[in-house]
């Protein structure tokens, strides 16, 4: 049984930490398990515009990983990103 503790969770309560349950994306993109997959939609119009931004044309057929990869490189030359 467990009981509630006031303004917080119950105190059996755990926080996930797995893979599965896991926001943190710092996991390697080649241990990405759709790494493989093509690079989503969300992700083309975001590099698109990183790319105009940094004068630089993207391949059309990125993988997720690839997709992620240049995402993060691009971000580093991006006064968008610079500035947040």
């Amino acid at each position: 049984m467990t009981t509630e503790q006031p303004n917080g969770p119950p105190d059996d309560a755990s926080t996930p930490t797995d893979a599965a349950t896991s926001t943190d994306a710092s996991k390697p993109t080649d241990s990405w398990v759709t790494g493989e997959e093509p690079m989503t939609g969300p992700q083309r119009s975001y590099l698109e515009t990183l790319a105009r931004e940094a004068g630089e044309d993207i391949p059309d057929d990125l993988t997720k990983a690839q997709a992620s990869e240049l995402i993060d490189r691009l971000q580093g030359k991006s006064p968008r990103v610079a500035d947040s």
